[in-house]
């Protein structure tokens, strides 16, 4: 059956599309934290555990180091992180949240009210549906299921 699948039947050009339609819900209100999405993920990895290192930000973002520090380096200049070289590694950058970005947290809770009001989609049903996509994930970078401490937690946002 050589049959070629048209754009909307394809897996990987739903997710595109769909994560653009967040991007762009998500935009408004992360403009108005000062804030990109990329640095809201920067962020979200400090919340789940402050102090970490560059690399280990990169590390759960599943980016490179290189990618991390220009936007730690732009969270920092907005007051929202300190960024310090660690005294037992030179070479290594330990970044830790203001009381400014640590109250961005509460804040930020508005973007997964405002996907959940917007997709119409039951909580239980969202949280299925975001643990289907870590487990698509987790199969496609050769991840096993257990091999992750966040690999069956709940999300920390929508």
């Amino acid at each position: 059956m050589d049959q070629t699948l048209t754009l909307e039947d394809q897996l990987c050009f739903s997710i595109y599309a769909t994560s653009m339609a967040i991007n762009r819900l998500y935009k408004p209100m992360l403009d108005g934290m000062g804030i990109t999405y990329p640095q809201y993920l920067v962020l979200n990895v400090l919340w789940e555990q402050d102090g970490r290192r560059i690399n280990e930000i990169a590390a759960r973002l599943d980016l490179d180091p290189s990618t991390i520090t220009p936007l730690v380096k732009r969270i920092e200049a907005a007051g929202l992180v300190n960024r310090t070289r660690r005294l037992d590694d030179e070479r290594s950058v330990q970044v830790t949240l203001t009381p400014r970005g640590r109250g961005l947290q509460s804040e930020s809770r508005c973007l997964s009210e405002a996907l959940s009001a917007r997709a119409k989609m039951p909580v239980d049903q969202m949280i299925s549906l975001n643990r289907e996509m870590r487990h698509l994930h987790r199969a496609l970078t050769g991840e096993e299921a257990g091999s992750g401490s966040k690999a069956d937690s709940p999300p920390l946002a929508l």
